[in-house]
């Protein structure tokens, strides 16, 4: 029998992106603005359309941004909010705290940038260490620097965290009671290595659009692909 695998988070900028990330077989619908970086948030005529049309079939979430510039604004009716820590300076802790109560009741998602140091963000052991003395926190790793390049094509999670470095991350996290998700410009040859790490979600944008273009629109057929290969229904 198949494994049933991570779930699946499709991140989606309009209703349209939404409806076919649901109709693929999406397990969690994101929303953001891809053009605006990696966590950029929608604009509220897009948040307020896509909750509105996912309507309670699927958990909800919204990227808002980069913590340094939040400025209050929290769209309602989210399963789950997150900001990034680019930029963020030395105080992360407390203000990731505030942001917490602030967004409450969604979960406020505590994100870790693999490639912190392009990212000018916290060192990710920290960001790890935080999210497992929070019992029940639910963690995202991803990437910041989604134009990087390494030997003539976009950097993955997996250039700046290897395997083994993710699997300890799921491990504590889950001992910890917590939930993780794993994201960053994610291939069909990294999630299939990565699933056998069995992260809650595996989180994807560019590998759900035509061309593996993060820019280009959320193609149904290819969120069915990646959703039959979590649950080991295709071959790598």
């Amino acid at each position: 029998m198949p494994s049933p695998g991570p779930q699946l988070l499709v991140s989606v900028r309009d209703s349209l992106e939404a409806e076919a990330a649901l109709s693929g077989g999406a397990d969690l619908i994101d929303v953001k603005e891809p053009a605006r970086g990696s966590l950029g948030r929608a604009d509220e005529a897009n948040l307020d359309a896509i909750r509105n049309v996912v309507a309670g079939r699927r958990p909800v979430s919204a990227a808002l941004g980069e913590l340094c510039d939040f400025d209050r604004n929290t769209p309602r009716g989210f399963d789950y909010v997150k900001c990034g820590f680019a930029n963020i300076g030395f105080d992360w802790r407390t203000r990731w705290s505030t942001f917490q109560k602030e967004v409450s009741p969604a979960a406020a998602v505590i994100v870790a940038y693999a490639d912190w140091r392009c990212a000018v963000a916290p060192d990710i052991e920290d960001i790890i260490a935080f999210a497992c003395e929070r019992p029940g926190a639910v963690l995202l790793i991803d990437t910041c620097c989604k134009d990087k390049n390494i030997q003539g094509r976009r950097a993955t999670l997996l250039d700046w965290l290897p395997l083994p470095d993710l699997r300890n991350a799921i491990e504590r996290i889950h001992q910890a009671r917590g939930r993780i998700a794993l994201a960053g410009s994610l291939s069909l040859a990294s999630i299939a290595q990565i699933r056998e790490l069995e992260p809650d979600w595996i989180a994807v944008r560019g590998a759900a659009c035509a061309d593996n273009d993060r820019e280009a629109g959320v193609d149904r057929e290819r969120v069915r692909q990646i959703k039959n290969l979590l649950q080991g229904n295709a071959a790598d």
